[in-house]
């Protein structure tokens, strides 16, 4: 946990940042996937799991040192560099249809057809879990938070942070964010049930794909326990991605950025107490971190990201 004197100036109480992106596989994932793969019994055949890209790093990471086989599943839609470093930790990708929700099924199959075990990115138990580690991490830190900002996807991140922060401090906030194109979990809480949403190219890339529409656990959990779900546009994430590089000098990926991108649209503002955000990986595309750095026009699908620097 560390200060951020910029962010602490523009939301008017202390802000501090959880540097998950430290973690040797350079995300958050790590916890709930090791938890998930140290719970296996020895004979299993091996792991899958569909993955945006840190899940996937995540379970090739814990399978590598049980010596299991790893199969991870992904759509085309997830950056080349995310592919490259599963692969380099021995497990095999395979690009599965054009979103989440085609990659869930692929794994599903090939746990069904192989006897693999399908560790789930966020419905599962033991990654809730590992996940809420987090949690428990930032309150032993600042006991007095008064507000947690939670990059939103599938949900496991948010279901453990929000469950382990709440248990401690029933009177925290929690807040889930996530990118205003193709926010499955924001539009699932408001839908009453899961549902299934477009998947599209985004900075905030690593929240993207669906929630599962047999979702049971991470669904229900931040339904319930998050105080509040927030969106932000692809400028403001951009705009937060040059703040935390400029002002705090971190590298990261968009996805982490969104607490800070709600904070400085001014979207969320502290009630009260010290706030905290999870700056949750730094597997990125360097070459359109780049670009977003230097302000110049960034292409994401079909959507033109004009270039602009925050302090311009």
């Amino acid at each position: 946990m560390v200060p951020s004197p910029f962010m602490s100036a523009q939301c008017g109480a202390d802000f501090y940042l959880k540097l998950e992106n430290m973690q040797p596989i350079g995300a958050f994932k790590l916890r709930g996937a090791y938890n998930a793969v140290a719970a296996l019994p020895d004979d299993v055949a091996g792991v899958t799991c569909c993955s945006t890209g840190n899940h996937g790093r995540g379970v090739a990471y814990a399978a590598r040192q049980r010596g299991l086989r790893a199969v991870i599943c992904m759509s085309n839609l997830v950056p080349q560099a995310k592919i490259d470093g599963i692969r380099a930790l021995g497990a095999e990708v395979r690009i599965c249809g054009t979103s989440q929700d085609d990659a869930l099924r692929a794994s599903q199959d090939l746990a069904a057809d192989q006897g693999f075990v399908e560790i789930s990115p966020f419905d599962d138990p033991h990654v809730i879990a590992g996940q809420g580690t987090i949690g428990l991490e930032m309150l032993e830190r600042l006991p007095d938070m008064g507000s947690i900002l939670v990059p939103l996807s599938g949900g496991g991140l948010a279901a453990g942070v929000a469950l382990a922060a709440k248990t401690i401090n029933p009177d925290i906030r929690v807040v889930g964010i996530s990118m205003d194109r193709g926010a499955a979990m924001y539009h699932s809480i408001r839908a009453g049930h899961p549902v299934e949403v477009e998947e599209v190219a985004s900075l905030a890339d690593s929240l993207g794909g669906g929630i599962g529409l047999q979702n049971q656990l991470s669904f229900p959990m931040c339904r319930d326990l998050l105080d509040d779900t927030i969106l932000v546009t692809e400028e403001e994430i951009r705009d937060a991605l040059q703040v935390l590089y400029f002002q705090d000098r971190i590298i990261a990926e968009g996805a982490c950025v969104v607490g800070m991108a709600a904070i400085l649209s001014g979207k969320y503002m502290p009630p009260s107490g010290p706030i905290g955000t999870i700056i949750t990986g730094r597997n990125l595309d360097m070459d359109l971190f780049q670009r977003v750095i230097s302000g110049q026009d960034v292409r994401l699908g079909d959507y033109l990201l004009k270039g602009k620097r925050y302090d311009q």
